[in-house]
């Protein structure tokens, strides 16, 4: 029989919104993604601690994901202004940043970094393109001497404009961290035909769900529980089967000021996907 995919989730030490270690213990997930600390916090003593923390607990660290000061997730229009590596105000110290992230992820012995890289213009004869293109590419050359992949998130760009956006850099440790949640909050494009169409690109995955906005595009859509919106749980993971994934499936769930329904929902997003594991592996 195949192996399943591990489950996981995704988890904030001082930083982010992912839950605290302890819920990892409670709920015995053996695979995690983490949002990076705090710089203060990004020590080799630290790395080295929490680095025989995972291995005493048997749990493997798949990706650590950039954040940065300054982000905000307001609305749309102050994503597009303040996240990632594509605003020009903050990017030579978030660049900056981020290559210091890969060197603690290093020290983690994680061998990728995610980050939402920013809203890439859709038109390449935009100036910024080129710009974006050239940050994108500094960041695969250092992770790359590190032995890491770069794992861009989904949601920002339409499944075809991301495409384009990957080739257009041309590192081969270039890939996908596919969010479908992330599709239908920023209404971007339906979530499973996005799939298939950036499978070969996918090396890690979060599940997350949603339901649209009335103007998609313009205004948020509402994230819920994972199998409760609009991304169908079940034929997600079935995608998911059909593309050929093989890596971790990590739960995130956006309400860390709420944790104990947090660390309950996501209870109930393990239970969930177990059960589709269960059907579509037997």
């Amino acid at each position: 029989m195949v192996a399943k995919w591990p489950v996981g989730v995704f988890v904030s030490l001082d930083a982010g919104l992912g839950v605290k270690w302890e819920v990892v213990k409670e709920l015995g997930i053996r695979s995690i993604q983490m949002h990076t600390p705090h710089a203060a916090s990004r020590t080799p003593e630290n790395a080295a601690a929490f680095r025989k923390q995972l291995a005493d607990a048997g749990v493997e660290l798949s990706v650590v994901f950039c954040g940065y000061d300054g982000e905000s997730y307001a609305d749309i229009p102050t994503v597009a202004k303040t996240i990632g590596l594509v605003p020009p105000e903050t990017r030579g110290e978030r660049v900056q940043e981020t290559k210091e992230i890969a060197d603690f992820a290093k020290l983690l012995g994680c061998n990728a970094i995610g980050l939402h890289i920013g809203f890439v213009p859709h038109e390449k004869n935009d100036p910024m393109y080129a710009e974006v293109l050239a940050v994108a590419r500094e960041i695969c050359d250092h992770c790359a001497a590190n032995g890491q992949r770069v794992h861009l998130e989904t949601g920002q760009e339409p499944a075809d404009v991301l495409l384009a956006f990957l080739h257009d850099v041309q590192r081969d440790n270039l890939f996908i961290n596919f969010d479908p949640a992330n599709m239908i909050l920023y209404g971007c494009g339906e979530p499973l035909p996005a799939l298939r169409r950036v499978g070969p690109y996918v090396r890690s995955v979060h599940c997350k769900d949603a339901k649209w906005s009335g103007q998609p595009g313009e205004t948020w859509g509402c994230e819920v529980p994972f199998g409760t919106g609009q991304v169908d749980a079940e034929a997600f993971l079935r995608t998911l089967r059909e593309i050929g994934y093989e890596g971790p499936i990590t739960i995130e769930r956006e309400i860390p000021q709420e944790p104990e329904r947090q660390k309950a929902e996501i209870g109930q997003a393990l239970a969930l996907i177990n059960a589709i594991e269960d059907k579509i592996f037997s």
